[in-house]
């Protein structure tokens, strides 16, 4: 582990460095380790924590026992050889002068749940949180929330700890985690370990260490950034006290004069949007305070925004704690930058496998559901996380069909949870079944128009239907393709008919008598219908005619 103290709240350091110092005699042990935790099965199991240095460590499990020896600056770490799933509860000790004992230990399937506010969204907020919530119990289910934080530099800890899967802890845990979790437990009957590290509104630059935003020339205006702050990091830090101060008095007479006024009509407007939904009507735009509230001080570390801020803070601290792997949800933050996040994204996830030292570890992620209109952001962030499956072990779970054209968090977790769920069965646990809708294959010219063949076909294509429809949609028909648009040589889009043929789809529209090209769903709210029988949507894509 890497020690910094600038990851500390400005006041604190000098009692953080007394304390810590006094504690070194003492084998301490970071916040992942705890009572009711999981460890991965079938992987090499990486345990560490500081003592005095020079202090012999002793860490036990079941039959298990590795040694270590800590450093001069107190450090000290093991491996434990690959444990074998086990849902009886065991129990891990650490010794050296002192005893930590950790009870309730299993072995099972360890995954991170990372990414913006989609994977932060709560299951008490999912379209099915009244039905789900209170049957939300497992005690072979295990969730570890880590507290939010950023960081300049690399933590030394995390924020958190283990808890039984239960309505109270469930409730405000990842939705899309706990449907991802919940599927797992049901199809491989073993111990679940689910650690959620997310943060709203985030972009994948902050996700991303230092060093590994140095590897791409299109990210240097990121190390720039950094390198900015860190020039300025101690003056930053030492006015950060008076701009506190003066904060917290313009926020109290803020308070004073608009707080009352605007709780009210936001109470008022939360009620509106629940009639709203349930009337399946698009929400009321939400009220604003008459006076804009004081603007909180600038982070000295740069903020959630900023470059490495949530990798130092909420990822590095977790490793090498040993995962099967990842699942993602997170873009809309990078949706203005969607060509570099061509770059950016694939970076990120080969990065996390290099800092975790893992290897090749799983990495699945969520492409964007539908939102708003836009015709360009969107779309090519959707395109860009397609094509980051060139990464080996990787794996799409396409939304883009239980979106809100007007609410950038869609309610339905529990789909995006199990189609998740499909693909790590797949990638990480090597079973043989339909994950994916339908992909482009090849794209030929049709004495029609244009003939896309398809694979991940499972049964056959079909024209489908969302699994929700959210407040405001409507369904889509049943009884003909939408979504595919074509092209001639001028690049003007046309909407086009489109008809199944066998594991193909012929694309054709009067308009553009010679296309050249073809797109589906390429738009902020895809109206596709496109599926196979097994239920799942073809993704976005656009390909020319050979």
């Amino acid at each position: 582990m890497k020690y910094s103290p600038r990851f500390l709240i400005v006041g604190t350091l000098s009692l953080w460095l007394a304390g810590h110092s006094a504690a070194l005699a003492n084998v301490r042990m970071p916040a992942i380790f705890g009572d009711h935790m999981v460890l991965q099965q079938d992987l090499p199991v990486p345990v560490w924590g500081t003592a005095d240095p020079g202090e012999a460590v002793t860490v036990t499990l079941g039959a298990q026992s590795a040694k270590a020896t800590a450093g001069t600056d107190g450090k000290w770490s093991v491996k434990l050889a690959p444990l074998a799933a086990a849902a009886q509860a065991g129990t891990m000790t650490v010794a050296g002068k002192n005893t930590v004992t950790f009870n309730d230990v299993l072995i099972g399937e360890v995954w991170v749940c990372s990414g913006q506010s989609n994977m932060q969204f709560g299951l008490g907020g999912a379209h099915n949180a009244q039905t789900e919530v209170p049957k939300a119990s497992d005690p072979r289910m295990r969730l570890f929330k880590v507290g939010t934080r950023t960081a300049h530099t690399p933590a030394p800890d995390v924020s958190g700890k283990w808890v039984l899967c239960a309505p109270a802890t469930a409730s405000g845990f990842s939705a899309v985690g706990y449907f991802f979790g919940k599927e797992l437990r049901g199809k491989l009957n073993r111990p679940v370990g689910l650690i959620e590290t997310d943060w709203g509104g985030t972009p994948a630059q902050a996700w991303t260490s230092l060093d590994g935003l140095k590897q791409d020339a299109v990210l240097a205006h990121y190390v720039a950034a950094w390198n900015q702050i860190e020039a300025n990091y101690q003056k930053a830090v030492a006015a950060q006290p008076a701009e506190k101060a003066a904060y917290n008095a313009a926020m109290k007479e803020w308070t004073d004069k608009y707080a009352k006024d605007f709780q009210a009509a936001n109470a008022k407007w939360m009620e509106a949007e629940k009639q709203a939904q349930q009337s399946k009507l698009p929400p009321p735009p939400r009220p604003v305070p008459a006076a804009p509230m004081p603007r909180q001080p600038n982070d000295p570390q740069g903020g959630s925004n900023g470059a490495a801020t949530l990798y130092n803070g909420m990822v590095e601290p977790l490793q090498p704690y040993a995962i099967r792997g990842v699942i993602w949800y997170q873009g809309e933050a990078n949706a203005g930058q969607s060509e570099e996040y061509r770059t950016l994204f694939p970076r990120m996830i080969k990065d996390w496998r290099r800092t975790w030292g893992e290897g090749d570890f799983p990495f699945l992620w969520v492409q964007l559901a539908g939102f708003g209109a836009d015709s360009v952001g969107w779309p090519n962030l959707r395109d860009a996380q397609a094509q980051t499956l060139s990464l080996p072990n990787t794996g799409m779970a396409t939304a883009v069909d239980i979106g809100l054209m007007a609410n950038i968090h869609p309610m339905d977790k529990l789909d995006v949870g199990k189609r998740l769920a499909l693909a790590a069965r797949h990638v990480a646990y090597g079973e043989d079944l339909v994950y994916s809708g339908p992909v482009p294959q090849a794209v030929t010219r049709d004495p029609a128009g244009v003939r896309v063949a398809f694979r991940e076909v499972g049964s056959g294509l079909e024209i489908g239907s969302a699994p929700w429809v959210g407040p405001g949609c409507v369904p889509l028909p049943t009884d003909h393709l939408t979504g595919f648009e074509l092209a001639g040589a001028d690049g003007k889009w046309q909407p086009a008919d489109a008809k199944i043929d066998g594991n193909a789809v012929v694309v054709s529209s009067k308009a553009v008598p010679s296309p050249v090209t073809v797109r589906y769903d390429w738009k902020g709210t895809p109206d596709g219908n496109l599926y196979n029988k097994e239920g799942l949507p073809a993704p976005p894509f656009r390909g020319d005619a050979e």
